[in-house]
């Protein structure tokens, strides 16, 4: 076939299995817009509010179906309109193909309209990006970038394209090519390795298991309860990890760090073997890096080498796909039984429970109640603060891709997007955003793609009419001088969500909790819930930034002290 520059784009993702891109067209872009049109029954285009939306809503779907996410922009501000969704995806290894316009060749260096170095800008937060100036390298280019996107540790690649490579009248042979599969990588995994990790297994008393993004991106849910199974030990996640671990096991203790829960903060300092699967060790899960799990040995087993003792120093590390070295760990492991040590967690368990207040509508309480309501089986996207902590600590995960959140750049304004992407990728799931109010004002346009698709995706806003965590901050750690937190104005959320076509309740006492969620969980349209709570409700437990985790503490604590 001889095809234009903008057919070999389309062409190619038609070859990668592209069902969906979200975006926004512009000049610079036409041309592949242009095709994009005649090719509409096979890839689905959604166009989003802003470009910001399209890359967070490309990277939601990327989350919830493991497959690569696509968004597109013209050049200019629409490229650099998904920076923060592509350093998004990066901080949280989300395989994703950002697809952006320039001007043409002999445009380029010369301030010309529209003109943004896009690749340069976003050298540091893309696994690899390419500018396309030559047709003849337009597909072998997009084809590697699928592949890097998704191989090894998955991540974001831009491919900017200057105009005159789509147009029309610039043709190549193109020769389409079967796709082969991603091999996992193994490469790294010796025997010696994995050897020396069953002895360092067998020899402990006290062991515990942390999981991260690493074993949900690896979709080693059955390799890990087989190991957790054999090893005998209880399981902590991190935000990112959610999912991978059943989170209604026995052998559950919660999520750790900064929020995490006191057995999971406390296990892991008590711990004689801390065996951290596909974790990073950020510093929002470590505290104190030095005084972290110190009086343990620390085995690291993850598919990326730097990051192997790059916040934490392990004893021993096993670089490799998670599912690869669990499958193989697994065959080598003889059942291990470590009852006393389960006995003193749930003892903890039994003893610090997580706590919230009853006599008043709580985001927990309405975490707890969309629980209970959809019986733990919807996927909940995040937007980040107060409404991400509760949402990770109330609802109960027990299988991956279930928990879809900004964990490492914690981007405000990421959870409406990420939930129409969640949706179009799983359209037989429930999908439920997680949101404050603060968060909602940053990208609450996105509601409107919701109602133009007619996407039913459910926006539940805990609204304090404030920036919830910041002034968490102010008031424990800054004098109570609320500094700019205070949104206290005259938005009416129900009947701005009315206006952009949504349906919209609003709750304001726990009697009326029940039948509206109800309402709004059975709609088969967007809905909003707008949810009054206290300005002043609380993150708890909760970690002083720089102090080691089992310094957690509760409000109970303070007044105690």
């Amino acid at each position: 076939m001889e095809l234009s520059g903008a057919q070999i784009v389309i062409e190619c993702l038609k070859e990668q299995g592209v069902d969906t891109v979200f975006g926004y067209p512009g000049g610079a872009i036409l041309n592949i817009y242009d095709e994009l049109y005649k090719h509409k029954n096979e890839i689905r285009h959604i166009l989003t509010s802003h470009e910001q939306g399209a890359s967070h809503a490309a990277d939601g779907y990327a989350r919830a179906t493991g497959k690569v996410g696509v968004c597109m922009a013209t050049s200019g501000p629409g490229s650099t309109n998904l920076v923060t969704g592509i350093a998004t995806a990066y901080m949280d290894s989300v395989p994703m193909v950002a697809i952006t316009a320039n001007v043409a060749v002999d445009y380029l260096g010369r301030d010309s309209f529209q003109e943004v170095d896009i690749a340069g800008v976003t050298m540091p937060i893309t696994k690899h990006n390419f500018i396309v100036k030559d047709i003849n390298k337009l597909a072998d280019t997009l084809r590697r970038a699928f592949h890097i996107a998704k191989s090894g540790r998955p991540g974001p690649v831009l491919v900017d394209i200057t105009k005159d490579v789509t147009a029309p009248t610039n043709k190549i042979e193109y020769t389409r090519v079967d796709i082969p599969p991603i091999q996992r990588s193994s490469d790294q995994i010796t025997d010696e390795d994995l050897k020396e990790a069953v002895k360092m297994i067998a020899k402990s008393e006290k062991p515990f298991i942390l999981v991260g993004g690493g074993a949900v991106i690896s979709d080693a849910y059955d390799e890990l309860k087989e190991f957790v199974e054999k090893v005998d030990a209880p399981v902590a996640d991190t935000l990112m990890g959610k999912g991978a671990f059943d989170g209604t096991d026995p052998r559950y203790t919660g999520m750790v760090g900064m929020h995490g829960t006191k057995p999971s903060n406390l296990g892991i300092t008590q711990c004689d073997l801390l065996i951290a699967i596909g974790v990073r060790f950020s510093d929002r899960v470590t505290g104190n890096a030095k005084q972290f799990a110190r009086k343990a040995k620390i085995l690291h087993i993850d598919i990326d080498p730097a990051e192997i003792n790059k916040n934490v120093i392990s004893h021993h590390s096993i670089v490799g796909d998670v599912k690869e070295v669990l499958k193989r760990l697994n065959s080598m492991l003889d059942k291990q039984d470590h009852k006393e040590w389960l006995n003193h967690i749930t003892d903890m368990k039994a003893m610090f429970p997580m706590t919230y207040r009853k006599d008043i509508l709580t985001g927990p309480y309405i975490i707890e109640k969309i629980y209970e309501l959809t019986e733990g089986k919807a996927i909940i996207t995040t937007e980040v603060g107060q409404n991400q902590m509760w949402a990770a600590q109330y609802y109960k995960y027990t299988s991956p891709r279930t928990f879809i959140t900004s964990g490492g750049l914690g981007t405000m304004g990421y959870g409406l997007g990420a939930s129409i992407g969640a949706k179009v990728g799983r359209p037989d799931a429930k999908v439920i955003n997680i949101a404050g109010d603060g968060c909602f004002r940053m990208n609450m346009n996105e509601l409107a793609t919701a109602t133009r698709y007619n996407i039913p995706i459910v926006e539940v806003v805990l609204n304090n009419k404030v920036l919830g965590m910041v002034r968490q901050w102010q008031t424990l750690f800054y004098g109570r001088r609320y500094s700019y937190t205070d949104l206290n104005d005259k938005v009416d959320f129900v009947k701005l969500a009315q206006a952009m076509g949504a349906k919209a309740y609003r709750i304001t006492r726990q009697d009326e909790a029940e039948s509206i969620l109800k309402e709004a969980l059975s709609q088969n349209e967007p809905v909003l819930v707008d949810c009054i709570i206290d300005c002043d409700e609380k993150v708890w437990p909760m970690v002083a930034p720089g102090a080691p985790i089992e310094e957690v503490f509760t409000e109970e604590d303070l007044k105690s002290n």
